[in-house]
């Protein structure tokens, strides 16, 4: 017993100088539990060396997590289980977590740099006065693929997918509004549709596409597009602009029948102890340069139209991934479908998947 008890004092004793350890080198380079900022953001979707400039600048320690999903980073907010000052949700999820009291009210006095911001990208129905939410990047689906693969044939529509020719050709993204409104989109309907029969409509016009998917996946559909192990590929213009970067044989196009147009934006979650600094790092976000930095590490669409002028023009003349008013007016932002529905698309979603194999 006496042997357990020194062996657990020493514990405690090598506890205590640990903690008093980290609580120094913390304190030395200005941190304290009281300015540490933890952000919760998609990965590898900010530059790293913008990070540290943040904390160089401010002195806040930044604590960086990341999730794949949006319904898994809903989840773990609404837990409660991390205090999570900053998060960047897409434009449906804002508006589910702005409905069920998720979100703190931004103070856009705290925000100068909310000027620098295009007027397309504000005030948009998820988000009215962008109250709870700041953009941070944006951009559309559509069709990556390589004409060289398939004898040149030039695709512009989501109906040219279900030619015979591109048999096994396809990968499609494993996600639900994606996909059945790729479906939805062929035959003529909203994004949005929660009509029945249009939806079994779009599913069993889906299967009839069966023959020419190669694969339905998730991140790895860069390799392989990349690696030419298949020609085509329904992607967010982001990984298009990735992929392309690395193999030139590629094109991107917006189908004519039109797609979505999404949002990713900063919003500040009821979990928030560090409500201060989060303003402070959403602006610094903002800043013109910053959002350049940024946007040519991510490849993703800048809307910080100030941001523009100090980006290469070959990247922001590119009207695949800055597609000029005309065409952004005719896409759709996804819509906050309701428990219901959305279960009934991650159903049919499912029905298309045991279909193929």
């Amino acid at each position: 017993m006496r042997q357990l008890t020194q062996v657990f004092l020493a514990v405690v004793l090598v506890s205590a100088v640990l903690l008093y350890t980290i609580s120094g080198l913390n304190s030395s380079q200005g941190y304290s539990s009281g300015n540490t900022l933890t952000v919760f953001n998609w990965g590898d979707y900010i530059d790293a060396e913008l990070v540290k400039r943040f904390e160089k600048e401010t002195g806040v320690k930044v604590v960086y997590e990341t999730f794949d999903s949006n319904e898994a980073m809903m989840t773990k907010i609404e837990q409660g289980g991390t205090t999570y000052d900053i998060a960047v949700p897409s434009e449906y999820t804002i508006d589910k977590m702005r409905q069920e009291d998720l979100l703190i009210p931004l103070d856009h006095s705290k925000l100068p740099n909310l000027k620098y911001i295009d007027e397309r990208f504000m005030d948009l129905p998820f988000d009215p006065e962008n109250k709870y939410s700041i953009p941070y990047f944006w951009g559309t689906v559509g069709i990556v693929y390589n004409p060289k693969m398939i004898n040149g044939k030039k695709i512009t529509s989501w109906n040219d997918l279900w030619d015979p020719d591109l048999k096994n050709e396809i990968l499609l993204i494993d996600g639900a509004r994606e996909v059945i409104g790729m479906g939805l989109n062929s035959l003529g309907y909203s994004l949005n549709d929660i009509n029945k029969d249009h939806l079994k409509e779009a599913r069993e016009k889906l299967d009839s596409l069966t023959p020419n998917i190669k694969a339905i996946v998730g991140d790895e559909s860069r390799m392989l597009l990349e690696n030419q192990e298949a020609s085509i590929g329904l992607v967010w213009s982001g990984v298009a602009s990735e992929i392309m970067y690395e193999n030139e044989d590629l094109e991107y196009v917006v189908p004519k029948e039109g797609s979505n147009l999404w949002f990713d934006n900063m919003v500040i979650p009821k979990t928030a102890k560090n409500i201060e600094a989060a303003h402070q790092f959403i602006n610094f976000m903002l800043d013109p340069e910053i959002a350049a930095q940024n946007a040519e590490y991510v490849s993703y669409s800048t809307p910080n139209k100030e941001a523009l002028k100090y980006m290469p023009e070959d990247m922001v003349n590119d009207e695949r991934f800055y597609p000029p008013p005309a065409l952004t007016e005719k896409l759709e932002v996804y819509e906050n479908l309701g428990k219901k529905n959305l279960a009934y698309y991650n159903e049919l979603f499912l029905q298309f998947k045991m279909h193929r194999k």
